[in-house]
C-alpha cells in the first residue's frame, strides 16, 4: 500500500514536471505610447457619470440605499457634483472591486484538501476521521 501511494504521488510530480515546460508565453507585439495611453484611458466624464447613474437604477442597490436611509435623489446629486477625476476614480474602484469573497473560500478549501492528503499519507495528524496509510 505504501509503495502503490508513492508511486502514484511520484507519478504526478513527475507529469507535473514535464507538462509544466510546455507553458508557452503569447506571442506579443510592440505598441506605441499613443496606443497605450488610449488603451489605459478609461471612459470619458459623461460614460463614467452614466456608468454611476446606472448603478444608481439597480432595484437591488435602491433598496439597500432606502434601508439604510439614503436619498436616491441626494446620491444623484452628489454623483452629479463630482468632478471628472472623482467619477473615473470611483467607476475604476468599482471594476477593481471583487464580487464576492470567493478568494478566501479557495484558500480555505486549498489550505483543507493540502492538510487532509498530509493526514492520509501520515505526515500529520489534524483531523480525527482520516487515517494513515503508514
Amino acid at each position: 500500500m505504501k509503495n502503490t501511494a508513492r508511486r502514484a504521488l511520484s507519478s504526478l510530480l513527475i507529469s507535473s514536471i514535464v507538462f509544466s515546460g510546455m507553458a508557452h508565453a503569447a506571442p506579443t507585439a510592440l505598441i506605441s505610447t499613443e496606443q497605450a495611453a488610449a488603451a489605459t484611458a478609461s471612459v470619458s466624464r459623461s460614460e463614467a457619470h452614466a456608468r454611476l447613474h446606472a448603478a444608481l437604477d439597480r432595484e437591488d442597490l435602491a433598496a439597500m440605499l432606502k434601508a439604510r436611509g439614503v436619498s436616491a435623489d441626494a446620491l444623484r446629486a452628489r454623483v452629479d457634483a463630482l468632478t471628472d477625476a472623482e467619477a473615473q476614480q470611483m467607476v475604476d474602484q468599482i471594476d477593481k472591486a471583487p464580487a464576492g469573497a470567493s478568494d478566501v473560500l479557495g484558500v480555505l478549501f486549498t489550505v483543507f484538501i493540502i492538510l487532509l492528503v498530509t493526514d492520509i499519507l501520515g505526515l500529520t495528524k489534524v483531523f480525527p476521521f482520516t487515517r494513515s496509510v503508514r
